[in-house]
């Protein structure tokens, strides 16, 4: 196959200004810009196939479609044709395709028990189950049906709860997100690929396979989720809600069983899929001396912003519906030392309350898959490491998280507290400002004073960051940003060990995995991990 890296497109085609689709929804148009790029005639091509699309709008107003293309040719010689074109973004190469192992030779005598039904449990159990593995899959919360009543009910002034909201349930904290899809984890093996694959199988847009930055956004992401899980049943596999597992049974270094409550189901391969929020289950194993540590993270506010602002900023004023909400990635330095960055950035999209325990508050962000709210919002977090916590240990950070959540609490009177930029400044309590951009929040909130929810350092380091980027995206430290809290759970506070082999050091057939113990950060990159384990146990036994 011929790829074509960087092939440009002006967004606009015999003086009709293009849309995102166009150049999918008119091929031609595609047809002939590869044909000039190679010297060919149009209908020496068999077929294209686009690989990845981005948009470049860093010379705006002047904005650009940005290609890389894989191209098959119907008589012509691919590497004649290459060598003729003199053009180093032209080039011979295959796609990674993903292989799954085709299975060891020892025998499985138990079932393997998947804890956790997030993406990186879904997916691991989703590889096991097509491949003949019968996986059981326990998850504490509910299926997506009844988490999405309960979440909607606490959203709208009623109780928590505590196994039933935004981290626990079918899909994990990826559930309630802006479903992103792009990961910075290499891909040699064609992991990210395959994931991709798989949710578009399960009824995700295509377009995710070439996005640069994909998302599917909530509403889909429920759905696509649902099917996986009739996949996983349809081949023998089980999965049970409403089941959290309170034991590990080991003996002589060896998992033997897990325990539900009154009822242990036998099994000598158990993968710890827990998320990120499963704080009762770090403590467990912490008690059992499983080894772990705490690890770095990041922490600070949801910040808002009228899409229309972020548009104009990233694309310029002339350009409006043609282009979807325009996303942005920032990063600074500080005085004292602290990174600042925006993480999770959702454009079009609502600040969510995504607390999961009584008297605590914690926010995350979320969009559905039109991006179509009126404003955008980011995590604009501040790093902090094991030297800030207030104690010691591996649940350390688990502690740092909580004390924060209970200052947002506190300062919101159980609501999610919100303030503008110009009172968090001056260290003033907000009052609601008619005039000025309202908050577009998932749940109960109230205007307040943030200051003191975060250590002092890292609200010096937040406020830096914010004028910082300022000089990037004007407008950005305007007074009336909207500032939500507090984003605490950004990834996991912990690393739960694991060797060469994927399992504990300590106790063979444990695998700890994805997001919860210290190996991914988002959808994708757990997802890649739980398949990831998924090969490991595959390579040594053979299906039932």
């Amino acid at each position: 196959m011929i790829i074509i890296n960087q092939l440009k497109s002006e967004m606009k085609w015999k003086g009709k200004r293009l849309t995102v689709r166009d150049m999918l929804d008119e091929p031609h148009i595609l047809k002939q810009k590869v044909a000039k790029q190679l010297k060919i005639k149009e209908t020496d091509i068999a077929s294209v196939q686009i690989l990845k699309h981005s948009i470049d709008a860093r010379k705006k107003p002047q904005i650009f479609q940005v290609y890389s293309i894989g191209v098959k040719l119907n008589k012509l010689s691919e590497q004649v044709v290459v060598k003729k074109s003199k053009n180093t973004n032209v080039m011979l190469s295959e796609p990674v395709n993903y292989h799954f192992p085709q299975g060891g030779a020892q025998k499985l005598t138990e079932h393997p028990v998947i804890i956790g039904m997030g993406p990186a449990g879904l997916f691991c159990g989703y590889m096991l189950a097509i491949h003949g593995y019968k996986p059981i899959i326990l998850e504490r919360g509910y299926d997506v049906e009844t988490r999405t009543k309960d979440v909607e009910e606490y959203w709208n002034g009623g109780v928590l709860k505590p196994e039933s909201n935004v981290q626990f349930g079918e899909g994990g904290a990826g559930t309630f997100s802006d479903g992103k899809l792009n990961t910075l984890v290499k891909d040699k093996y064609g992991r990210n690929k395959e994931v991709l694959r798989i949710f578009v199988e399960a009824g995700a847009p295509e377009e995710i396979l070439y996005e640069s930055k994909p998302h599917i956004g909530t509403d889909v992401l429920k759905k696509v989720v649902v099917t996986m899980r009739e996949e996983i049943i349809r081949h023998g596999g089980e999965v049970r809600f409403g089941s959290k597992v309170t034991g590990l049974c080991v003996e002589n270094n060896e998992v033997t069983g897990v325990v539900i409550g009154e009822e242990k189901i036998r099994t000598n391969h158990v993968v710890l899929a827990i998320g990120h929020s499963a704080r009762d289950t770090f403590a467990y194993l912490n008690e059992i001396n499983l080894p772990m540590e705490s690890k770095a993270f990041a922490v600070g506010m949801r910040v808002e912003h009228p899409q229309s602002l972020i548009n104009e900023m990233m694309y310029g004023k002339e350009h409006g519906e043609e282009l979807p909400a325009a996303p942005y990635k920032l990063t600074a330095k500080t005085s004292v030392g602290r990174g600042v960055y925006s993480f999770c950035m959702c454009p079009g999209g609502y600040v969510v309350n995504a607390s999961s325990e009584e008297g605590r508050i914690a926010v995350n962000g979320m969009s559905y898959s039109d991006r179509n709210s009126q404003n955008a919002n980011s995590a604009i977090i501040v790093q902090v490491t094991p030297e800030d916590y207030p104690c010691d240990g591996p649940l350390a950070g688990v502690e740092f998280q909580r004390r924060l959540e209970e200052n947002a609490y506190r300062v919101g009177n159980g609501k999610v507290p919100v303030q503008y930029f110009q009172d968090y400044v001056t260290n003033n309590t907000s009052e609601k400002n008619e005039k000025w951009n309202t908050s577009c929040i998932k749940g109960e909130y109230t205007y307040t004073n943030l200051r003191g929810i975060l250590p002092q350092e890292c609200e010096q380091a937040f406020i830096e960051g914010m004028n910082h980027f300022d000089k990037v995206i004007p407008g950005f430290a305007a007074k009336d940003a909207i500032l939500a809290g507090v984003e605490s759970r950004t990834s996991s506070p912990i690393r739960i060990h694991r060797d060469e082999n994927l399992q504990s050091p300590t106790v063979k057939g444990l695998y700890p995995c994805g997001e919860g113990a210290g190996y991914a950060g988002g959808i994708t990159s757990a997802a890649m991990d739980g398949i990831y384990v998924a090969e490991k146990i595959a390579e040594k036994y053979e299906p039932f």
